[in-house]
């Protein structure tokens, strides 16, 4: 299987949307909380979220910000972010914006508090120039988390075929193992860190803008 492209992603997140929370959560969910911790936010932040889909980390954002903050969520996906609206109209969150577009070509807000994707990023061709847009909106000092699989380069890796095939249903194929979003995040921010999960196979990496810009 290639990399798929940006239609594809649209198309397997539309057949996947309303039961994306429960796969989604299986193995990989405890380490959400982790990638947001990671943000370091304050009462009152705005927050950008690159492929929120259906608001999964929106709770955990809350808790961070408060009613006074906002969090922006950004996808690609219409199917993914209507399950991201209902979860917002039931949780009855006024301070949610949704925002139908891909990341590539999403302008930042400027002058925001933190901006965060989980498990979505690696999927974007163009992730390096997404990183680079993020980090020149945040305000000097704030942070850019990325949350997202890779491939295991220690005792795990014999498993990387099972997971790559447990995984293929969201688009993730072994071709992905090229791009490293990592390496953006240390490329344009300053104090960053990389810790490695799940046998190597998931990672969170953060940065913050440094003061003489991105």
């Amino acid at each position: 299987m290639t990399i798929p492209t940006r239609e594809d992603i649209i198309n397997i997140y539309r057949k996947r949307a309303k039961h994306y929370d429960i796969i989604a959560n299986l193995w990989i969910g405890a380490y959400r909380k982790k990638a947001v911790d990671a943000l370091n936010l304050q009462r009152g932040d705005t927050v950008v979220e690159i492929g929120c889909g259906t608001g999964l980390n929106f709770s955990l954002l809350q808790q961070a910000i408060g009613p006074d903050g906002k969090i922006i969520g950004v996808d690609l996906t219409d199917a993914m972010l209507a399950q991201a609206r209902k979860r917002v109209e039931e949780k009855g969150w006024a301070n949610v914006e949704l925002v139908l577009n891909d990341a590539a070509s999403y302008k930042f807000p400027e002058g925001i508090d933190g901006v965060i994707s989980t498990f979505a990023l690696t999927l974007v061709a163009e992730y390096d120039k997404v990183i680079q847009n993020g980090c020149r909106a945040l305000k000097p000092g704030k942070r850019w988390v990325v949350l997202d699989l890779k491939m295991s380069s220690g005792r795990g890796s014999w498993l990387a075929p099972l997971l790559v095939f447990l995984t293929r249903p969201f688009g993730v194929t072994i071709e992905l193992a090229e791009r490293h979003p990592w390496e953006s995040i240390n490329k344009y921010l300053r104090n960053t860190s990389m810790t490695e999960l799940y046998m190597g196979f998931v990672y969170i990496a953060a940065g913050e803008r440094g003061r003489d810009g991105c």
